[in-house]
């Protein structure tokens, strides 16, 4: 009989010291609730640099007959490097991870002897019947985005003028370099308008804080699979 007693008030403190523990914890959230911020003190804007509508209205094909006359073409071998890992340039040189890219500069998507080239790039092929400058161009820029579900693993070249000296350069790896088109003023004009533009636009997509922490240390201080 004496241990069911000892055993009932042994249960009897446990459920007392929970009741006591639950009830301090509810009188203590009544008190001193905590309150979640609409939006949380350490988010930050960030602007990514050739990011966004400025980027994509200065990231147009240039006029080809104005810029590759002006490409730098050893710039555009020295771009060339990042490609040799997958790529042989050489006349006659074999496929590597990607196709051998002699005469690739108007050559057919899809159409060098001896690579298995994705579904993608086939499918591509058919509505783009040659690498023609505009399509090089773009595709540098970002292959899996541009061609969806291609082999290229590369990144892409995001400056534009890398893009531009490179292509001029890969134009020179041919028996018959494709030619180059005759100026065309038209298109050349709106280009340099939205490249003028560009900095205003970057500016101006700057979160306000960064503009004003400018300001105060102003005062103190290749491809693949073609």
């Amino acid at each position: 009989m004496k241990d069911d007693l000892r055993w009932n008030k042994i249960f009897g403190a446990l459920l007392g010291t929970l009741l006591a523990i639950f009830v301090l914890r509810q009188f203590a959230e009544s008190f001193f609730a905590p309150m979640t911020p609409a939006k949380p003190g350490y988010a930050i804007a960030v602007q990514t640099e050739g990011s966004g509508e400025a980027a994509a209205a200065v990231d147009n094909p240039p006029d080809w007959g104005t810029a590759l006359p002006a490409a730098d073409v050893a710039a555009g071998q020295t771009v060339s490097q990042k490609c040799l890992s997958c790529h042989n340039f050489a006349n006659g040189g074999p496929n590597l991870t990607g196709p051998n890219n002699w005469g690739v500069v108007g050559r057919a998507p899809a159409s060098h002897a001896g690579f298995a080239y994705s579904s993608a790039l086939q499918d591509y092929a058919k509505t783009h019947p040659a690498w023609t400058y505009d399509e090089l161009y773009k595709f540098l820029a970002a292959p899996q985005t541009y061609v969806s579900g291609t082999k290229m693993s590369f990144v892409g070249l995001k400056q534009p003028q890398d893009r531009v000296n490179f292509i001029a350069w890969l134009r020179t790896q041919s028996s018959s370099p494709m030619a180059i088109p005759a100026p065309n003023p038209k298109a050349a004009a709106p280009a340099a308008a939205d490249a003028a533009k560009a900095p205003d636009a970057a500016a101006a997509a700057k979160p306000a804080d960064a503009a004003a922490g400018e300001a105060k240390d102003g005062a103190a201080a290749a491809p693949a699979s073609k």
